[in-house]
């Protein structure tokens, strides 16, 4: 069976890498964030924490993560649209777990759509659990949320 996962190299999101990130939020949301927005998360929040998954000098994946005291909460990962199913999603997960866990945070949350099966497949993989629903969280459809945990003071 042939390995068609790109060797990727996963570091912290820069402001050069705001434009690609964008491109790979608009093809993955159907409410994206601004280009303004991640602005500001890489050069002004400094509870976020960007990582990008890169190969060969293209963004193929990114995520972020606010760090709250001794909490992680995810705001979005994403990979875009012809490198998915390749693993690459899985990468950038256990980097930000791990980066969390190198900062001493205890537990991590998102929220993801309700009928996202891949997604909520994956985080449970992780070890995240449902803890709660938000009605009528995503604004462009009104569709719930599922709230997920995960206790990361123990090994992933």
């Amino acid at each position: 069976m042939e390995d068609n996962t790109p060797k990727i190299n996963l570091r912290r999101m820069t402001l050069a890498d705001v434009d690609a990130v964008l491109a790979i939020e608009k093809a993955s949301f159907t409410t994206p964030w601004s280009r303004e927005a991640f602005i500001k998360e890489v050069t002004e929040n400094k509870l976020a924490y960007y990582t990008v998954a890169e190969s060969e000098g293209e963004i193929l994946g990114y995520a972020g993560v606010w760090l709250i005291v001794d909490e992680g909460h995810i705001t979005n990962i994403a990979v875009t649209p012809k490198y998915r199913g390749r693993q690459i999603g899985k990468k950038i997960l256990e980097k930000l777990i791990q980066e969390l866990k190198n900062r001493d945070i205890l537990r991590v949350t998102l929220e993801v759509r309700a009928s996202n099966k891949v997604a909520i497949g994956l985080y449970m993989s992780y070890g995240f659990i449902v803890l709660g629903r938000r009605p009528g969280y995503y604004t462009d459809n009104g569709e719930d949320a599922l709230i997920m945990w995960k206790d990361i003071s123990t090994r992933i």
